[in-house]
């Protein structure tokens, strides 16, 4: 059953890291993807860029695509990435959740996907 972790990062805490310290982060979450891979449960993994660097978004209005760009509603946080598993279980997808070193310093939200009508 496919289930989403999503990074939930606190706004401006990259910043707060050297580069050293951000590459040696990110590191840590390629080994994490990288472990998934083998066992075989890691369908998609990405680190996403900070939304103040390029978020836009789409909207169909009568008909017409409108891109709006941002910054949108003020929040504390942000979605810095996202893993897409193929567990068997929740459990299994929530021990994974706390295996990621981004629990360290972000929060891991577990997702289940389902279609959009249930």
């Amino acid at each position: 059953m496919p289930y989403m972790l999503l990074i939930h990062e606190p706004l401006g805490q990259r910043q707060t890291r050297s580069r050293a310290e951000g590459e040696a982060v990110y590191d840590r979450m390629l080994r994490f993807g990288d472990e998934l891979r083998k066992r075989g449960v890691l369908r998609a993994a990405e680190s996403l860029e900070s939304p103040d660097a390029s978020t836009v978004r789409v909207k169909v209005s009568n008909g017409r695509p409108q891109v709006l760009d941002g910054p949108f509603a003020e929040a504390k946080e942000m979605v810095g990435g996202v893993f897409l598993l193929d567990v068997e279980t929740r459990e299994e997808a929530l021990a994974i959740a706390g295996q990621c070193p981004a629990a360290e310093w972000a929060q891991v939200e577990v997702r289940a996907c389902a279609p959009c009508y249930t």
